[in-house]
């Protein structure tokens, strides 16, 4: 299946390394225990970025190759361009025909997906390890060129139409709330417009759209191959090189502005859902700068209010108030807190009784957070935040068939030229303190830094109108 994938996180976030305090200076010492993931990485002579790490134990690999272009910086007249394209490189490449590449993938016995994310776009493959050189090539060969036809173009914005009425328009809760968020939380369109497509603009895409966008984006200077498992590292390069070196690189479109200005006051939106049986609600707080110290503090408070039953804001809003069933969201709702590479937010949402008013929901929250502002989290607390970032640290890279170790390379080499960062990861949150917590909370858990999304039940909107109008 091949679409826009709506997940809530290959991972939620990461942990630091085991530590232990200095009692001298009150800072956290660096446990020797770290990642050590291999990694060799390449850049061929036409821009393409090569990562390769070695697992021999299961006899499969995984192949990614991310293209720097997502949703974010798609035409802005071609809402859902991105996400439409993606379904583009399955419908012919120069030397494989429209659904041999299913066929040629299924007949060994693999999977295959794609995926349209804020900053990427992402094509790969599970496999048998003896099938690698092939699908090396057949990766290259669609990198080359596509083979596309009007109708084939046509089929596809119907399919992609079809996506967006199913998943937003004609489910409840449809788009909500990552559809709905960055709209309302961002003023720099790139940032805050439908990611997943008016229908109009679908309709408008030309062929001649589909040709440009391939030869601006899908060029090896603008791309990232990763190949995750058992492999052998000197023979796969030598098939990465036979297969990629003859595709030339691309003049790239120039790079858009996609910084915001600052938020200083609190922001609020509603739409009213035809189909929702309950009220909803969500809360989005913009990121801090990626890669910074409060980033990685973010990560952490994330694990304190929103991740796990013993988190903050489950206990208080679902074991002691019984306000919702489930509190959810994190940092980046279509990928992880690592795949992205612009403006963000942390999030959270929940579907809330009816007799439970958005005002006391926003007291609820700003209650808990008040603890993270008042004083510095306990070590204890923040060693259970550490242990829960580790465990899904580990999680994502071992499971998956090695797609969330793949994931997390790619990112690393697309926007950071760092695939090796991976090995880093607990040490840059192990550097994270009590204090450092704490003003992160001050700053960027604050009102002013926040928008509240709300969605009302047509019934409850209706009565609210015939409330006000007596």
């Amino acid at each position: 299946m091949k679409h826009l994938v709506v997940a809530l996180g290959l991972l939620t976030g990461l942990t630091g390394c085991q530590q232990a305090p200095d009692t001298q200076t009150g800072q956290t010492e660096v446990a020797q225990t770290r990642l050590t993931v291999p990694v060799h990485y390449e850049t061929l002579d036409n821009g393409l970025k090569v990562v390769l790490s070695k697992d021999p134990t299961a006899p499969i690999v995984a192949v990614g190759v991310y293209y720097n272009i997502g949703f974010r910086i798609e035409p802005e007249d071609r809402t859902g361009f991105a996400h439409l394209f993606e379904h583009m490189m399955f419908q012919g490449s120069q030397n494989l025909p429209k659904g041999e590449f299913d066929k040629l993938v299924n007949g060994n016995g693999g999977i295959n997906n794609g995926s349209t994310r804020f900053d990427f776009t992402n094509y790969y493959e599970i496999l048998p390890a003896h099938t690698l050189r092939t699908f090396l090539w057949v990766e290259a060969d669609r990198m080359r060129g596509l083979n596309i036809t009007q109708a084939e173009l046509t089929n596809q914005q119907g399919v992609v139409k079809n996506e967006v009425k199913v998943n937003v328009l004609n489910q409840p809760y449809g788009g909500f709330p990552w559809l709905d968020l960055p709209q309302h939380a961002f003023d720099n369109w790139y940032n805050a417009h439908n990611f997943y497509g008016d229908l109009e603009d679908l309709d408008a895409a030309t062929l001649e759209d589909v040709e440009r966008f391939f030869d601006q984006y899908y060029a090896p200077n603008n791309a990232v191959l990763v190949v995750t498992g058992d492999l052998e590292v000197a023979q796969t390069m030598d098939w990465v090189k036979q297969y990629f070196s003859g595709i030339p690189a691309a003049d790239l479109a120039p790079a858009p502005d996609i910084s915001e200005p600052s938020q200083t006051a609190e922001r609020r939106a509603s739409r009213v859902d035809p189909l929702a049986p309950k009220p909803a609600y969500a809360v989005g707080y913009r990121m801090p700068e990626r890669n910074s110290p409060e980033y990685y503090a973010m990560g952490l408070i994330d694990q304190l209010l929103l991740q796990g039953d013993d988190s903050l804001l489950h206990q208080t809003l679902v074991e002691k108030q019984g306000v919702a069933g489930d509190v959810s969201g994190g940092i980046n709702l279509l990928g992880n807190m690592f795949n992205y590479n612009g403006p963000m937010l942390w999030t959270a949402a929940l579907v809330h009784e009816p007799e439970v008013s958005e005002q006391a929901i926003t007291r609820s929250i700003d209650n808990v957070i008040q603890q993270l502002h008042n004083q510095p989290v306990s070590e204890e607390m923040l060693n259970r935040a550490r242990v829960k970032l580790r465990s899904a640290l580990y999680d994502t890279i071992d499971g998956s068939s090695g797609i969330g170790k793949l994931d997390l390379l790619a990112s690393f080499a697309l926007f950071d030229d760092d695939p090796a960062r991976i090995n880093e990861i607990e040490a840059e949150f192990a550097q994270v303190t009590p204090a450092l917590i704490q003003q992160t909370a001050k700053k960027y858990l604050a009102p002013s830094n926040r928008t509240i999304f709300t969605v009302m039940p047509a019934h409850a909107a209706g009565n609210n109108q015939a409330a006000g109008a007596n």
